[in-house]
């Protein structure tokens, strides 16, 4: 079993006569919450949209490493398979939950494939076997377990439309967890998030890589989640990698440091002295 859970190379995606990603290579280990930052329209979300399999990349590999040894070429497969076999789950930028469901319900259509195995295709379940009866109980306390993670035990029954934002964020992490991921991608999750929600989606991460191992990798724009959590950083800037490594070093980065505050190239040299000097 190999470390490194996640191995993007080379990967370029060309939408006509635009290249949204140049020759961009990055590791994910692991066990680690790994960050891709950037500024607005530096490529962060096509570089995901490639992961997940809702694009499939105009060059490069992508490769998904699993605990039992099994390796997936991500760009090869169907992207209904991507979550289905290579445990990679995924959440967005704008909150897609069932709004009409309950909390609950949310977390048990997580689990849909498996309860409609275990029914038979319907029949098992309309009959009410033990087999199907067993799995359902198994789905429920799954999703109880992770409600309680999310600390939404006591909103279980209530409409998940009715959930204050950052809550509904949360469910959404905790929907994907009902899935079983070995990769966690969350696309900008502290959006929208005051600091006290921020605090709580900090600690539920922290959480979930401590007690099950989850990888996970995120979009975020909000430096304070991103500098807490993130063990491992990595900088896109008009599609391409211009720093990767751990959050200190990154937020010490000239290069990072003048693509934040829009600076040309020339003055990358310039912001290097006054670090040295120490007057930003």
């Amino acid at each position: 079993m190999t470390d490194t859970i996640l191995k993007v190379e080379h990967l370029s995606m060309k939408f006509g006569g635009l290249m949204a990603i140049n020759d961009f290579s990055f590791e994910a280990k692991r066990g680690n919450i790994t960050a891709l930052i950037g500024p607005n329209g530096a490529g962060k979300t096509t570089v995901f949209n490639c992961i997940t399999g809702f694009y499939k990349p105009t060059m490069g590999m992508i490769t998904l490493n699993q605990k039992n040894g099994h390796s997936f070429l991500l760009e090869r497969l169907p992207d209904f398979e991507i979550p289905k076999k290579a445990k990679v789950a995924r959440t967005f930028q704008n909150i897609r939950l069932f709004s009409g469901l309950t909390v609950l319900e949310n977390l048990l259509v997580a689990q849909h494939n498996a309860l409609m195995r275990a029914s038979g295709y319907t029949i098992l379940g309309l009959l009410g076997l033990p087999s199907y009866k067993r799995k359902e109980k198994e789905a429920i306390e799954l999703a109880r377990f992770w409600l309680d993670r999310a600390n939404l035990m006591d909103r279980a029954d209530d409409p998940a439309g009715d959930l204050p934002y950052g809550a509904q964020r949360r469910l959404e992490i905790a929907r994907a967890m009902c899935t079983g991921p070995e990769l966690l991608c969350l696309d900008e999750p502290a959006a929208g998030l005051n600091p006290r929600e921020s605090a709580v989606l900090n600690e539920l991460l922290q959480g979930i890589r401590a007690e099950t191992g989850t990888s996970v990798l995120l979009i975020e724009h909000d430096m304070s989640v991103v500098m807490e959590i993130s063990d491992h950083v990595v900088v896109l800037e008009y599609g391409q990698k211009i720093s990767d490594g751990t959050p200190d070093h990154v937020k010490n980065d000239p290069k990072v440091i003048a693509a934040y505050l829009g600076v040309e190239d020339e003055e990358v040299d310039e912001i290097e002295d006054q670090l040295d000097e120490g007057t930003i």
